[in-house]
């Protein structure tokens, strides 16, 4: 599957360097699309909730929009905790059939739920949820089916058991 027009990662405040890069060029073999990195921003000032200890998903998105690049779609990297209304946590959230989309970094680790560190399958964690975000952005919705990029996954486990493809479904109906 080729999907046409660039994507730019935009690491959101503070970002391990070389995962953006790494990201990049998985992204654009997944996708067949070209991936670039650009310059960092800060993280938005006033969004924190100090009581759940959280960022809210909608203002990350808000700083991506604010971003001017010719990329088709921006995919921002943050390494601090999001949610949305109505859900306790968020692994990413993306502005449906829009050019926004981000992946939150810290549940996407192992030593978040206290166990030992995993750099190769939070690469791989990192990999799906941003396919899977950027799926939104070409107007997918949740697949039903538990192996494809689409699912929605409300735990952890749900990223470890799909993969980071689109079913032959969700293929077909990628627009961009």
């Amino acid at each position: 599957m080729v999907i046409p027009g660039a994507v730019l990662i935009v690491p959101i405040g503070d970002v391990e360097s070389n995962l953006p890069v790494w990201l990049a060029a998985e992204l654009g073999a997944t996708l067949g699309c070209s991936v670039a990195v650009g310059d960092p921003v800060p993280l938005p000032k006033g969004e924190y909730d100090p009581v759940r200890r959280q960022y809210r998903g909608e203002a990350i998105l808000g700083a991506l929009r604010a971003v001017s690049a010719p990329a088709h779609r921006l995919l921002g990297l943050t390494d601090v905790d999001c949610y949305a209304l109505g859900l306790n946590f968020i692994f990413g959230q993306a502005t449906l059939r829009g050019r926004e989309a981000f992946v939150a970094l810290p549940r996407l680790r192992s030593s978040f739920y206290g166990l030992p560190d995993d750099p190769d399958l939070f690469r791989q964690r990192v990999l799906k949820e941003a396919v899977h975000e950027l799926g939104h952005t070409w107007g997918l919705g949740h697949c039903p089916d538990p192996r494809c990029v689409m699912h929605f996954s409300n735990t952890l486990h749900d990223t470890d058991v799909k993969s980071a493809a689109f079913c032959p479904r969700c293929r077909r109906q990628v627009r961009v």
